[in-house]
């Protein structure tokens, strides 16, 4: 059993839901976002989602997109990502670390190539937002080779016929986005969302994650009552930002954030 799976199992024993903090990695640059991935891991973070930037991304709100022109104006790649990751397991072996991030980055390093390297680098799963069912033929067996799970995000628009086509190649955790759109603009509806992640239930027994849109405590209480995980990203996103503009501390903002966010 790796390390995704051990945590949603012991997660689910004690009742409980994934919290999955997303930051974009190197912004504003690879030391900073060390402390940030120890600062959440070690104050309430389940799962942490790292980014990895890209010039042109087609599911990123505002803030996350900015974060990324930060992170490669910094000059981070998909590659120091990993290298960060592995800073990070160098004191940590037990939090799980999935990226999210887009195809070519992915397929300039090489699908088995880098599915290795994220294997290497402790990383335990990828999201990778524009690779269709129709395009994942090279990239499911290398992943699938070196033990690196392949979350897929399903839109609130996958019915029918799509949504096993979907899920067939996903493991790890299925990723429901809770609105249309892009991420960080507004909220989804609980009811709607709600019903159809119980739609989903009936197609896969991997454990459910929601996202897009969640920013506030109320919310992961509010998703909790039918997720197995929530992410919040651009919220945590904008505030690492203003807080690093401020001249604060950022790993200490993070961890002042996520004890509010959770209500420790």
């Amino acid at each position: 059993m790796n390390r995704l799976a051990e945590c949603f199992t012991a997660l689910r024993a004690q009742n409980k839901t994934a919290f999955i903090p997303y930051l974009m990695a190197g912004d504003p640059d690879a030391d900073t976002s060390l402390a940030v991935m120890h600062a959440l891991a070690n104050h309430g973070a389940d799962v942490l989602e790292l980014g990895f930037p890209f010039s042109d991304p087609t599911a990123d709100g505002i803030a996350i997109q900015h974060a990324g022109n930060r992170a490669l104006a910094a000059g981070m790649t998909l590659k120091k990502t990993l290298e960060l990751c592995t800073r990070f397991r160098e004191s940590n072996q037990h939090t799980p670390i999935i990226l999210m991030g887009y195809a070519n980055p992915v397929m300039h390093y090489g699908y088995d190539a880098c599915a290795k390297a994220m294997h290497s680098a402790g990383v335990d799963g990828i999201i990778i937002v524009d690779i269709p069912p129709e395009e994942e033929q090279e990239i499911v067996p290398a992943l699938r080779a070196h033990h690196v799970d392949f979350i897929r995000l399903l839109a609130p628009t996958t019915l029918g016929e799509r949504l096993p086509k979907i899920l067939h190649s996903c493991t790890g955790f299925v990723y429901a986005i809770g609105i249309k759109g892009i991420t960080g603009t507004h909220s989804a509806n609980h009811d709607e969302l709600r019903d159809r992640i119980a739609t989903i239930r009936t197609h896969t027994d991997l454990p459910i994650v929601s996202g897009f849109g969640v920013h506030s405590a109320e919310q992961i209480r509010s998703y909790a009552e039918f997720c197995d995980g929530v992410v919040v990203g651009s919220a945590l996103v904008q505030h690492l930002y203003e807080a690093h503009r401020a001249g604060q501390n950022v790993a200490d903002a993070a961890q002042r954030w996520i004890k509010t966010i959770l209500a420790v």
